[in-house]
């Protein structure tokens, strides 16, 4: 495959400053930054009443907004796996939030090939900064063993529910973080983390880098910094308050502190985020990169329930039905914003629909790269470019908690099966998205042949994994 950068196009648009990625390289950069629980309808630009995100909303006026991209699941680990692997669910290795001992969750095999690998082989340097959640430290789903020269952050999902912890990882490293001893507040988590970001774009500026930005933000619990608590106390009124834990052996351990102004918090902790891609881009500029530079941002699933906060009142999921966990749209619909100047047309708006096992072939085809073999992905680079895209036969999706669910959408049309677990005895809705994008109305029992058509497409999307089987594929 050629290189969809040539040489060639940097003297065409007149761009010297083309070059700077890696000074002879015509590669460009990559950020992708991966909000946590954020919603669909949680942006500014998505069409976020209560609070603004100028920053995110900025990347949107300069480069494509997508209505129609989906996360890998509806919970973290599955939802990553999907994105670093090119698969959906149905044969991505990691397809649930399984603990591993004593810390993080079950690791991605070895032969899994992830993004960072593959963008290892163009000569990119490769950084993962924020949650990982995909294999604990030395084990074969470790950051560093998955092709990231530098891990800074979380390596466990539940830990990372915590913004004052006692420790992150720098590589295979144990940072402790003194400050937070004995209940203290010292070191704020994603400051920590979003410094040594700034700093691996700092040091890999002479060279083509992938930098993977998967932020805690806003996940419960809901804590932020005061000077931005000071932004919005008073008005969200009435508070939502929360009783969380507050001490104890279980403390920062997973279960969430606290917060007796949930409202104002989460607002402030979007805007937190919103001012952490202003200063990704600053820097970028700063370095003579902003324009060499792709950049994307996206959500890991839909808004949460936890810890306080009240997707209702900010209408987190904008005109979805569903949240965190829920196979409606509003837990697998992610905001997705692509910036990348002069290949992507300013304020352009994209229906096509993708998702996140897309982006590994997206990548791919950016760098020059041959896709891996078996990605379930198709790239939208095409789509990037305003020119004819491929489409997908359909998307699919299974997640393994509160009695199984699966999805499949195939052009409009949208199956969810509830009680997955029951496997042939499981119930299957149908809803035309076209007509109701909020899913309220099930066309099931009017469309038979459609919904046998549709869960056969589930029968063979499926290949069952024994580390996370469905109930009845195990023998009894």
């Amino acid at each position: 495959m050629k290189p969809s950068i040539p040489l060639t196009l940097c003297t065409s648009l007149a761009v010297a400053s083309c070059s700077q990625a890696g000074k002879d390289s015509p590669l460009p950069n990559i950020v992708y930054i991966l909000a946590d629980d954020l919603g669909y309808g949680d942006l500014s630009c998505y069409g976020q009443k209560k609070f603004a995100t100028p920053n995110i909303d900025r990347l949107a006026s300069q480069g494509m907004l997508y209505r129609q991209h989906y996360t890998g699941c509806t919970v973290s680990a599955p939802s990553r796996s999907c994105l670093m692997t090119g698969l959906h669910t149905g044969h991505t290795p990691i397809r649930g939030n399984k603990e591993w001992k004593p810390e993080g969750q079950w690791p991605l095999p070895a032969a899994s090939v992830t993004v960072a690998e593959m963008l290892k082989t163009k000569g990119y340097a490769t950084g993962a900064y924020g949650k990982w959640g995909l294999g604990f430290i030395n084990t074969e789903g470790d950051p560093n063993s998955q092709g990231f020269d530098e891990f800074y952050g979380y390596n466990c999902q539940r830990l990372a529910h915590n913004y004052f912890p006692d420790h992150l990882w720098h590589n295979r490293e144990m940072i402790l973080l003194h400050a937070n001893d004995s209940g203290r507040t010292g070191s704020y988590s994603p400051d920590l983390i979003h410094a040594e970001a700034l700093k691996f774009m700092e040091n890999n500026r002479d060279k083509p880098f992938f930098m993977f930005y998967p932020t805690t933000i806003p996940h419960a619990e809901l804590v932020a910094k005061e000077e931005y608590m000071q932004k919005f106390r008073g008005k969200f009124d009435p508070e939502k308050a929360f009783k969380g834990v507050d001490d104890g052996p279980e403390f920062r351990q997973g279960p969430y502190g606290s917060q007796p102004e949930s409202h104002a918090a989460f607002a402030a902790m979007v805007t937190q985020l919103d001012d952490y891609v202003g200063e990704i881009m600053e820097k970028l500029a700063e370095l003579g990169l902003e324009e060499v530079t792709t950049v994307i941002f996206a959500s890991d699933n839909g808004p949460h329930l936890e810890g306080g906060a009240d997707p209702d009142y900010f209408e987190s999921n904008g005109p979805l039905r569903g949240n965190k966990r829920d196979m409606y749209e509003g837990g697998i619909r992610t905001p997705m914003i692509v910036r990348w100047p002069y290949r992507v047309k300013p304020g352009s708006v994209s229906d096509h629909i993708s998702a996140f096992w897309d982006v590994m072939p997206t990548l791919a085809e950016i760098a020059g790269i041959d896709v891996p073999a078996g990605t379930d992905g198709i790239s939208f680079l095409p789509e990037l470019l305003g020119k004819k895209q491929k489409k997908h036969e359909y998307l699919y999706w299974e997640f393994h908690e509160q009695g199984g669910k699966i999805a499949v959408r195939m052009g409009d049309w949208k199956a969810v099966k509830l009680k997955a677990d029951k496997g042939p005895d499981s119930t299957i809705e149908l809803y035309d998205l076209s007509a109701d994008e909020g899913e309220t109305t099930d066309l099931a029992t009017s469309n038979p042949d459609l919904v046998k058509k549709l869960e056969q497409v589930m029968n063979d999307a499926h290949v069952p994994s024994e580390i996370f089987p469905f109930p009845f594929e195990v023998s009894k």
